[in-house]
């Protein structure tokens, strides 16, 4: 991936290719709605924020669009990953 003239990274793609399966439902309801900077403080990126664009419902209305598009191993890897902890 190529760095964009600003030097940030772009947005990687949400399929199989991209990480975002990597990621806890949680994790990207919270990257989605309030940034990137609320998970990884000091990374700098030119995605926006949704907060007052979308619900949080309509966020995961999206997600779940998007996983659908998924393979099974990476559905079931994310699915994993959003699983309450059992502390």
């Amino acid at each position: 991936m190529q760095r964009l003239p600003s030097g940030r990274l772009p947005a990687p793609p949400h399929n199989a290719d991209g990480h975002t399966w990597h990621h806890s439902d949680e994790q990207l309801l919270i990257m989605i709605r309030d940034g990137l900077e609320a998970i990884a403080p000091g990374y700098e990126t030119d995605m926006p924020t949704f907060a007052d664009v979308l619900s949080d419902e309509e966020i995961m209305d999206i997600l779940e669009y998007i996983k659908s598009t998924w393979p099974k191993r990476e559905r079931d890897y994310q699915q994993a990953r959003s699983l309450p902890s059992k502390d």
